[in-house]
């Protein structure tokens, strides 16, 4: 980002432009009343300076110099500092949501001594300005790319400041150690009697079972905030892809009695219970006979290899064939969820074995729907790794945070296995202000500006 003092004041159009019904200029900084004083005119003559803060005025918008001109017909929003998002002054213009509008507004704006602002600014400012810390602005990202319910839910609890409360409760327990360790530092006729060590040794473990208690919810919570991919696959004809159109409750994939009929990888995005689902119907593992069942084969087991959930389909009408075994064991260490399809058949298959290799075993039919609600409880559950966790919690979700707490973690083991082994204190003093250093800079408290300018240029300009 461009560097720019916070003195100056910012605008730019705050929803999407296209047609729509209402659009949005917004301005923040310390000129936005006095720019608005000079394009709006009132229904009652008053001023934008003059009125009060958090009210809402009709008028118009217009253009002095062409004559002048009215733009558009728009409701203006007045909120002064500092009760505001920057904690500046903010205007809100509510214009038509015409292009033609939006941008007419924006270049006056512009015109009387704003600039566009870059994006994320806003949010920026309310960073830098103190009403949000760096794990609250970051969720504000959040919300607006949430997929699901529960995605969202997160990321409200992250805004609410849920998150960063637990992070500053972990924090001050380790600075509550760190004060007795420097007392004796900086007083060595004192010495660290046993009571004290004791109480020491006790924070300690209280801020690394915290560590362990929010990484215990990375990975649903990035789950929930990214989506997770998950591959269909299994050997050809065991029904993968009426596994897939039954999931998805419509027909997406075709489907034939002819193995191999699909050829290619056909993607969807699904909604189950609050966790958003990439599912990829792949094409059956098998021997190719020729280049383009290569291809698949090749793309297939690339799918396999990304996942982070392999759905492998078997069909319980059949004994288990060679690929069925090597599949198998190819995904033993693989998160898998195993379906044994085409119940409505007479069943032959060794299901006795597929439960040997897998943990999670779910009998359907997709020609039938039969069973389908107890497979996406099943898919929730092995993505969840059986925890029940609940989207209001405070969840870790954001990969910036999850490193983080791994490496303040770190700092903490090896202060606690310096006081374990009696070393220097100066030693268990440095890798617990190590520990508190990462937490700050993941509340940003500490920061550099090439962290914000790749955090906030992932907003779009209007946020």
């Amino acid at each position: 980002m461009q560097r720019f003092t916070i003195d100056d004041t910012i605008a730019a159009i705050s929803t999407p432009v296209g047609e729509s019904g209402i659009g949005i200029v917004r301005m923040s900084g310390k000129g936005a009343l006095a720019i608005a004083d000079n394009i709006f005119l009132s229904k009652d003559k008053g001023k934008p300076s003059q009125f009060k803060t958090h009210t809402v005025h009709y008028g118009w918008i217009i253009d002095k110099i062409k004559k002048p001109e009215i733009i558009d017909e728009v409701i203006v929003t007045v909120m002064r500092s500092p009760r505001t998002y920057t904690r500046e002054d903010i205007v809100e213009i509510n214009c038509h949501g015409g292009v033609m509008a939006l941008r007419a507004v924006l270049d006056l704006v512009l015109a009387g001594g704003s600039r566009l602002a870059e994006p994320g600014e806003f949010t920026r400012r309310a960073f830098l300005n103190g009403r949000i810390d760096l794990a609250q602005a970051e969720a504000v990202l959040d919300i607006i790319r949430a997929k699901t319910d529960s995605a969202l839910k997160i990321s409200i609890e992250q805004l609410k400041g849920r998150l960063s409360q637990k992070i500053k409760k972990i924090r001050g327990e380790a600075l509550s150690a760190l004060a007795v360790l420097e007392a004796s530092i900086d007083f060595p006729e004192e010495e660290l009697g046993e009571a004290n060590l004791k109480i020491i040794g006790q924070q300690l473990e209280n801020v690394n079972e915290g560590f362990t208690a929010m990484l215990e919810t990375a990975h649903y919570g990035r789950c929930l905030r990214e989506g997770v991919q998950s591959v269909i696959c299994g050997r050809p004809n065991v029904g993968k892809s009426s596994l897939l159109n039954a999931i998805l409750k419509q027909e997406r994939s075709i489907v034939t009695p002819v193995p191999g009929t699909t050829r290619d990888t056909i993607e969807e995005i699904i909604n189950i219970k609050g966790i958003p689902i990439r599912i990829v119907d792949t094409a059956g593992i098998v021997k190719p006979k020729d280049l383009v069942a290569h291809k698949a084969v090749a793309r297939s087991k690339k799918y396999m290899r990304e996942a982070d959930l392999v759905i492998l389909v078997f069909d319980g009408s059949k004994k288990l064939a060679s690929e069925d075994e090597t599949l198998m064991k190819k995904l033993r260490n693989k998160p898998t969820l195993a379906v044994v399809n085409k119940i409505d058949l007479k069943q032959v298959i060794q299901k006795q074995k597929i439960m040997k290799k897998f943990d999670t075993v779910v009998s359907v039919s997709a020609k039938k729907g039969t069973n389908m609600a107890a497979l996406e409880d099943a898919i929730v559950d092995v993505v969840g790794k059986g925890r029940i966790i609940h989207p209001e919690a405070a969840l870790v979700s954001n990969l910036r945070h999850i490193e983080k707490l791994k490496k303040a973690e770190k700092f903490i083991v090896q202060a606690r296995h310096s006081l374990d082994n009696t070393l220097s204190v100066e030693f268990i003093a440095q890798d617990i202000k190590d520990a508190v250093r990462v937490l700050d800079e993941m509340l940003g408290k500490k920061f550099s500006e090439d962290l914000l300018d790749k955090i906030f240029s992932e907003f779009c300009i209007g946020k």
